[in-house]
């Protein structure tokens, strides 16, 4: 199965980081506030990075790997703004 590591933007302008086997999907699990508790007091904006191609125990040790970077260095992944 291939997996995916993803940030999303939120409305306060913070980066969510998560995994899954399909973002569309998940994102909108997010914007219904089924999931993460994180999206309680926040909406989704936009999925700003997006890596393709893991295993389940790769994209979780990416993911962490995401998770301990700073906002900067986050946003420098990919370009993103």
């Amino acid at each position: 199965m291939n997996w995916q590591v993803y940030i999303i933007r939120c409305s306060d302008d913070s980066l969510y980081t998560g995994i899954t086997t399909e973002i569309g999907r998940r994102f909108a699990e997010h914007a219904e506030g089924k999931g993460a508790k994180y999206f309680r007091g926040r909406q989704p904006v936009e999925v700003v990075y997006l890596e393709d191609g893991h295993s389940r125990s790769s994209a979780s040790k990416r993911e962490v790997q995401i998770k301990t970077m700073n906002r900067y260095e986050k946003i420098n992944l990919n370009c993103i703004t």
